[in-house]
């Protein structure tokens, strides 16, 4: 009986795609990209521009790409017809050209599935297509442009003689992101301000709003959005924010002496759309938040599911769901939460770039039993396939009903502020909760009196910008446009592997050494660093593979018109660098708002990811040994202490122990003088050294106020 050869990507798809053809046809796998360009030619990039025209040279990968081709050589003679089964993507189209290639065929076959399922697998198979040259010509067009930016941009960092391994075009935009965050958090100067509330007997807490005659009508607006990459975290409320202390003890004082009543009471049902399901990229940005996976990850556990046949194909930017799945998933809600089946299911719009021909990642059969699956997988893919059905059963749902309600109060002149909320029908949330939690208010009436039961405030500071988790600059380089759904997660893997950044308790944080990189390209490649740049690139090869450009002209023009020129510049730049004389000279470091204790010039900042700030304060000016490091006790620059010095001091200023017992362990509290911003001050803490050191003493410090010894924590001595 005649075989048919189908040739898939992945070996792990070979075992489950043999069980539903059958003996009629033989599965094997190209592992992957069988070839790559060579690295022949000028600057070893194995392709020659000439004249408006690509020529290309390509290879075997390595020596396995090597024994594949020559196994599938020897099984192509065996069959009569070979069907080329390649994921359904532009990387996919691209490697089933290179089959076609190596193997000699004239016109292949070629399908395409979302899915390993005996329909889909089957149905694909009965309506096969030519291969797609536009997309196959942005594959090669990614494939050229990567060498080049890469092969040509990396000597340039290669001549700082740090370390640094690489440039890229994805990876150098992405670095550029997280360098970006890191100086806006080393240059951020944090500011007091204070939030004040009022406590009531009936059972809740307002914060300050304002004045009634400064209060505005204007609805503020809803802050809650579907957020993959924050989870459901909500932020403590705060009062409008008070910018003295001064301010905020008057306004207590006022709240006190004033009776309060109900100005306001509003109540509103809010309904809040389900979430669409799942993109690589927010499966990428959920998986991260919820279950600590980084994007690499995350996508090994997706690429097992897929192959063993459980969720459709796991690289799309689509949100779409087939009519087939939509109408399994209603009836699994009709026999298991009629109340969750809407009239009409929320529709979401996927990014102009989506491929639409493509699937949301979705599971393949929402009737699969999950105590079944959870015997058969390993935990990690059991809870990614869990949430991934989770969320498109959620998508499918119902919206979800919150009742919102506030309460406006007024004491004199001043307006508190109180906000609730209430679920009253979960829909959606009971398959993916992204709801804060309940924020029950009392019912009360306008015009109704209050006890006031506690009137206070909170010293608080602005914080900088936080640094990004993985699951936020996955969403981060989908929004500019940086990169594509199969280059999130390489992107990230490449830049830890590099060297360049670094995990620090979740967040990417970038090393010395990507910082320096960073810095040098913005000299050098200064627009290839630029999310917008970078984005017109995909642009143009999202446009290349919908036909409506030459792969071989936009390379052509993009090398002569920008690049080439770039680099010559770049090269200027390398020689400057690498030249000793020119690098002192060049180093200049970033001023502070310190002044040398000497010559009253200001301090440089010093970069050092040895001490807590990131770095230290030098004069620069000629002065030998100002130094300054930060003190978080302190609250102000130091010089690095010595133990002689701890001594000396000790000696010279006794401890003056006070009558006042620490409201933590009752010893007597020790008055402590301190310096801040060139002033003397006196504060009270515990007298317990040791003590001091844990967690219940954080709090414990009184300072002179005008009315004596006053505590943020504890209130009045």
């Amino acid at each position: 009986m005649p075989k048919r050869l189908l040739v898939v990507e992945s070996p792990g798809k070979v075992k489950k795609l043999s069980q539903i053809l059958g003996s009629d046809w033989i599965v094997r796998a190209s592992c992957g990209h069988i070839r790559e360009l060579s690295d022949t030619g000028q600057d070893s990039l194995g392709f020659v521009i000439d004249d408006g025209n690509v020529n290309c040279n390509y290879v075997p990968r390595d020596q396995r790409s090597k024994e594949t081709i020559q196994q599938l050589k020897a099984v192509t003679k065996q069959v009569d017809e070979v069907v080329l089964a390649t994921d359904p993507d532009r990387e996919g189209e691209t490697i089933a050209w290179h089959l076609k290639e190596v193997l000699g065929l004239r016109e292949p076959k070629r399908v395409i599935y979302s899915e390993i399922t005996a329909s889909a697998v089957r149905s694909a198979i009965a309506n096969p297509r030519k291969l797609d040259f536009n997309l196959v010509g942005a594959g090669l067009c990614r494939d050229c442009l990567d060498k080049l930016v890469g092969y040509k941009g990396s000597p340039l960092v290669w001549a700082l003689n740090n370390g640094a391994k690489s440039v890229g075009r994805v990876q150098s935009a992405t670095l550029h992101l997280i360098c970006q965050r890191e100086r806006e958090i080393d240059t951020f100067v944090p500011q007091d301000y204070w939030s004040v509330w009022v406590d009531y007997a009936e059972g809740f807490r307002a914060f300050y709003k304002g004045t009634a005659n400064s209060l505005t009508d204007a609805p503020e607006p809803e802050t809650e959005t579907h957020d993959d990459a924050a989870g459901n975290n909500t932020q403590a409320p705060e009062s409008k924010r008070v910018l003295s202390e001064a301010e905020a003890i008057r306004l207590v004082e006022e709240a006190r002496q004033h009776p309060h009543q109900v100005m306001q009471v509003e109540g509103k049902t809010v309904y809040r759309q389900p979430p669409p399901p799942f993109t690589t990229s927010t499966l990428q940005q959920a998986a991260g938040s919820k279950l600590k996976l980084a994007p690499d990850k995350t996508m090994l556990l997706a690429q097992k599911l897929y192959e063993a046949g459980l969720i459709t194909y796991m690289r799309t930017d689509s949100v779409m769901l087939s009519p087939e799945f939509c109408t399994s998933a209603r009836q699994w809600l009709e026999e298991h939460d009629p109340q969750n089946v809407p009239q009409q299911v929320a529709k979401h719009r996927s990014a102009k770039t989506a491929q639409e021909a493509h699937e949301a990642i979705r599971p393949t059969d929402v009737f699969r039993p999950s105590a079944q699956l959870r015997e058969e997988l390993p935990a990690d893919e059991f809870d990614l396939y869990v949430m991934i059905w989770k969320r498109a059963i959620a998508s499918q749902c119902k919206s979800a009903q919150l009742r919102k309600t506030q309460i406006i109060t007024q004491s004199g002149a001043l307006l508190w502020q109180a906000r609730g909320q209430v679920v009253e029908f979960y829909g959606y949330a009971r398959y993916w909760n992204n709801l804060s939690k309940d924020s029950v208010l009392p019912v009360v009436q306008q015009g109704q009196a209050l006890t006031l039961e506690n009137a206070n405030f909170e010293k608080k500071q602005t914080q900088p910008p936080p640094r990004y988790s993985e699951p936020k600059l996955v969403q981060l380089m989908e929004r500019k446009g940086i990169g594509r759904p199969s280059t999130y997660a390489p992107t990230v893997a490449t830049l830890k592997k590099r060297g360049y950044v670094h995990l620090t308790k979740g967040n990417l944080q970038p090393t010395d050494l990507g910082l320096e990189v960073d810095d040098f390209l913005q000299k050098a490649l200064p627009d290839l660093l630029e999310a917008e740049f970078t984005a017109k690139m995909e642009s143009a090869l999202d446009a290349i593979a919908e036909g409506k450009q030459s792969w071989q002209q936009y390379l052509t023009a993009w090398n002569k018109n920008y690049f080439a020129p770039a680099l010559a510049k770049a090269k200027t730049v390398v020689v400057s660098s690498s030249n000793p004389k020119a690098s002192v000279v060049e180093r200049k470091y970033e001023t502070s708002k310190t002044r040398c204790p000497e010559c009253n010039n200001f301090l440089a900042k010093i970069p050092s990811s040895k001490v807590k700030k990131k770095y230290f304060l030098k004069c620069t000016s000629g002065c030998e040994n100002i130094v300054l490091f930060w003190s978080d006790f302190n609250k102000s620059w130091q010089p690095p202490r010595t133990k002689e010095v701890k001594k000396e001091n000790h000696s010279q200023s006794p401890v003056k122990l006070s009558s006042y017992p620490c409201p933590v362990c009752k010893k007597p509290l020790e008055e402590y003088t301190y310096t801040k911003d060139g002033q003397s001050k006196t504060m009270l803490r515990c007298s317990a050294a040791q003590s001091r050191q844990d967690k219940k003493h954080k709090d414990v410090a009184y300072f002179n106020t005008a009315k004596g010894w006053w505590s943020p924590k504890f209130g009045e001595l």
